[in-house]
Order: C-alpha cells, then structure tokens, then sequence
C-alpha cells in the first residue's frame, strides 16, 4: 500500500514527533524521485538513516516507520536484591531515631551485600524508582 505525495503531505503536518515527521519528510522526497543522496543532504541526516527509512518503508509501509522500542541497559540489581534493599530501607527508616538514612550508606550497603559500586547518583535513581527517595 503505497501512500501519494498529497497523503504524505498531511501526514507531515499532522505529526508531532520530530523524528516521524523527518522520517515522512524523506519518503514526500523519494516520492519525488530525489536520490538517497539528495535527502540526506537536504535533510542533513545520514545516508544510512535514508536507506533504513525508505527500505522499512518499501517493506512494511508506513508501519515500517514507527521506532521500536530500546531496551537500555539491564540494571545490575536482580529484582530479588532490589527487594532486600527495600526491605532494608524501609527497616531503618522505621529504626531512625537521631540519625538519618542517607545515600553514602545505602551505597555502603550495596557495595558490601551485592559487590556493586554505583555512583551515588545511581543510588538516589534506584531509590528513586523503588519510590524511596
């Protein structure tokens, strides 16, 4: 399912993503008869990212064009040491009489149960997302 350069050209003004509209805006081009060449020049993206673009295209059709999802990178805690690490979060909030829980110490703590030296940073990120912060 081919889609015309008019159809192209209100699918353009209607997208939102930047990324999307870029990639709609190489297909109107190609549409055109420019080369790989010419867009990615005029669009000042490279030749790859063309090539990937118009060839999703040809394959799958506008679906084809939609990201897919990155994964990043695994977190170095198992879900099971993230449960023992909340559970001893929480047992010394609960504990804290004159002293506070604080970052260095949940590091500390990571470090001598688990072996993994994160930056402090990190640990407030992974407190974070545990919804201990």
């Amino acid at each position: 399912m081919e889609v015309q350069a008019k159809e192209l050209t209100q699918l353009i003004r209607k997208e939102k993503n930047a990324r999307m509209r870029l990639k709609l805006l190489a297909l109107l081009h190609f549409h055109d008869g420019k080369s790989r060449y010419q867009i990615a020049a005029y669009l000042k993206v490279s030749r790859t990212s063309v090539n990937k673009w118009i060839s999703s295209y040809l394959s799958h059709g506008l679906k084809g064009l939609k990201d897919k999802k990155h994964s990043g990178r695994p977190p170095f805690l198992t879900p099971e040491q993230e449960s023992q690490l909340s559970a001893y979060v929480t047992k010394r909030l609960k504990k804290m009489d004159k002293d506070k829980i604080g970052g260095p110490e949940i590091k500390a703590y990571i470090s001598s149960s688990f072996g993994i030296d994160y930056e402090i940073s990190s640990v407030y990120r992974i407190l974070s997302r545990l919804g201990l912060s």
